[in-house]
């Protein structure tokens, strides 16, 4: 079941806080960027973050789950609904992951 366009722009949305937010469909589902660094996907209406150790110790509960069949584990976020909070936790994430490759 793919992600509905509706939950998608709402996550785009509540992460608007950390930086100019980007969505691209991706497989059938879609992945999130902000300021042009992808840090997570959103897949089947559920919102996953890239883990990193510096976001662990700010997460209410740390569930980590697959995205998809197949894939590592990711944050799974639940509270979706809380904006700063949301946005925090991509703008810390962001910090953590190293910059992106230039395509030649």
């Amino acid at each position: 079941m793919a992600s509905s366009t509706d939950f998608v722009q709402y996550i785009a949305d509540q992460c608007s806080g950390a930086g100019e937010i980007v969505t691209k469909k991706m497989f059938g589902d879609y992945g999130i960027y902000c300021d042009g660094k992808i840090f997570g996907l959103i897949c089947d209406d559920c919102f996953y973050l890239k883990p990193t150790e510096a976001v662990r110790t700010l997460l209410r509960i740390v569930d980590m789950r697959p995205p998809y069949e197949g894939a590592k584990e990711y944050f799974y976020i639940a509270d979706v609904d809380d904006r700063d909070y949301v946005s925090t936790l991509v703008r810390e994430t962001c910090k953590a992951l190293p910059a992106p490759k230039r395509s030649k």
